[in-house]
């Protein structure tokens, strides 16, 4: 039984003044902590005053590490009251700034297992320590190569591992002491990281190729074998190695990458939201995607299995989808083509030899797309030009500027708004006011990935899902995508995030039901409402026994 400060110092165990008199003296206690016992609500409006009083938002975003450090239900129920608020403040976009000064303001770890490449055999000592007894059934990993709008910030990168996992918890109820953040120290190609003598990761270049390869493939045994009911969850890995490692692992064990997949699973509850709207049909669509890389692709894949499990043979619904990068529109001859791209590219016999399809604008005067989306970083470039070309030929274009922070994004809401004449139907990568235009308010749904993750996520773990397939993919994206209400003028293609602890509980539902319909389930579930409900925690104080 932990007492005096190893209990105080314990942020799953720790009540701060809440402890009572008879815990004070059961654990040690009394004597220090001041006389008064407050109630977890009093504690919560004590800690709000706090964070108000900060004057910056970095700052509130350190206040609120501090508390998560020190008390994980007090952070919790406070993130529960507050939750628009803060989702902005503990994950995108302030955790940009936190990554960016994350060795200058380095205090604690927050209880994440940081994996260097250098010393492969103290994986499952590290994962032990980590954990610290601890029944692990989430874990979050990145290396920190390909953070979207940022790049390669190597071991600074477990920032995002430590808010998706926060994310979880606030949106889906996932137990805080069952999940782990895990940084894959695999060196960095940021020269700026190199060359700063606070960086606090391994000081060389990435180690790619086999040897890269073998430490995940370690990492993944060590990390299944110790936890056997987990969840994988990988984020913002390179380009190069994102697809890789999903396709390794994807048949074996219960994982997705979040950056493929999520973002894929999201756009499509939007693409099937806005066409619910317009009531159209997916298999009458023509998608662009600006920005081929991992989140684009992966975009692109997701939408491609929806469409072929609606019916269209696979070979005509691949003609349905273009990629355009920096080479413009991608070509089976155009170099350097990524795995992911290969089966996106275009014959050149199906355009005019005199079409240079090298600018996105010339792409879309060629093939008169009905969706567009960008996952670019190049700011602006959904330019009025584009976009009334593109509305010429569609009366409900729906277009996506995904991209973020707000200075990377394709283009704003409210222009997209006025360039249609309030056709358009608008998904954005960052949080978007309601535009009025003609006298109608346009609500403009933000394609955030974190609609979607934390119920997928508590859907799986309640389910004991063994796996994570494209029909678990279209289920969740549909049970997202229909809760649009196409009645309201100006509504929404996706919900707003105010609304998202009430349907990733839905989502969980569904997700849950569709394990046990494919009897991918480890354990028997005979009700999803009653195992998604045992699986979820909330952040109230329990008396302890510990």
């Amino acid at each position: 039984m932990l007492t005096g400060l190893n209990r105080l110092n314990n942020p799953f165990l720790n009540k701060g003044t809440a402890f009572t008199a008879e815990e004070r003296k059961a654990y040690k206690l009394t004597g220090m902590l001041p006389s008064t016992v407050q109630t977890l609500a009093e504690q919560t409006t004590q800690a709000y005053n706090q964070f108000l009083s900060k004057p910056s938002n970095l700052e509130k975003r350190i206040f609120l590490m501090n508390l998560f450090n020190t008390n994980r239900t007090l952070f919790f129920k406070l993130m529960d009251e507050h939750l628009v608020e803060f989702m902005p403040i503990v994950y995108d976009p302030v955790v940009a700034d936190s990554i960016e000064q994350y060795n200058e303001l380095f205090l604690k770890p927050q209880d994440a297992a940081f994996l260097s490449i250098d010393r492969p055999e103290d994986i499952k000592e590290s994962l032990l320590n980590a954990a610290d007894g601890r029944d692990i059934r989430l874990i979050v990993a990145t290396d920190a190569e390909g953070i979207l709008g940022m790049g390669d910030w190597g071991v600074n990168g477990v920032d995002i591992a430590i808010g998706k996992l926060m994310v979880y918890t606030a949106a889906a109820g996932i137990n805080p002491a069952q999940v782990l953040p895990v940084s894959i120290d695999a060196g960095t190609n940021n020269k700026e990281l190199l060359a700063n003598p606070l960086y606090l990761g391994n000081r060389h270049e990435r180690v790619e190729g086999d040897r890269y390869y073998d430490f995940i493939d370690q990492f993944v045994e060590a990390s299944t074998t110790l936890f056997p009911e987990l969840l994988l969850h990988w984020e913002d890995f390179g380009r190069g190695n994102a697809a890789n490692i999903l396709s390794n692992y994807e048949d074996k064990i219960t994982t997705f990458n979040d950056d493929i997949q999520g973002t894929g699973i999201v756009v499509l509850a939007g693409v099937l939201g806005g066409l619910n709207i317009s009531n159209e049909e997916l298999k009458d669509q023509t998608i662009l995607t600006y920005g081929a890389g991992t989140a684009g692709v992966g975009i692109a894949n997701i939408l491609l299995d929806e469409m072929i499990r609606q019916g269209v043979p696979a070979e005509e619904a691949r003609k349905h989808f273009y990629q355009v990068d920096k080479q413009g529109l991608l070509f089976e001859d155009t170099e350097g083509l990524t795995p992911g791209q290969i089966p996106f590219a275009r014959k050149r016999a199906e355009f005019e030899a005199s079409e240079e399809l090298t600018s996105l604008e010339a792409v879309v005067r060629a093939i008169h797309p009905t969706i567009m989306i960008g996952t670019s970083t190049q700011p602006g470039t959904f330019t009025e030009a584009i976009v009334k070309e593109m509305a010429s030929h569609t009366p409900r274009p729906i277009i996506m500027p995904l991209s973020n922070p707000t200075k990377l994004a394709e283009a704003k809401a409210a222009d997209l708004i006025a360039w249609t004449d309030g056709k358009a139907l608008v998904g954005t990568g960052i949080p978007a006011s309601d535009v009025e235009y003609n006298g109608v308010t346009y609500q403009i749904g933000q394609a955030n990935n974190a609609l979607m993750y934390p119920g997928l996520g508590l859907g799986l773990i309640a389910s004991t899902a063994t796996r994570v397939n494209a029909e678990i993919i279209s289920k969740a994206s549909r049970a997202l995508g229909g809760i649009v209400d196409v009645t309201k003028p100006g509504a929404a293609i996706l919900p707003p995030i105010s609304k998202i602890t009430k349907f990733s509980e839905t989502i969980a539902e569904v997700v849950a039901q569709s394990v046990v319909d494919q009897k991918l389930n480890r354990e028997e579930i005979k009700d999803v409402h009653e195992a998604v409900q045992a699986a979820k925690w909330t952040p109230t104080y329990e008396e302890q026994n510990q």
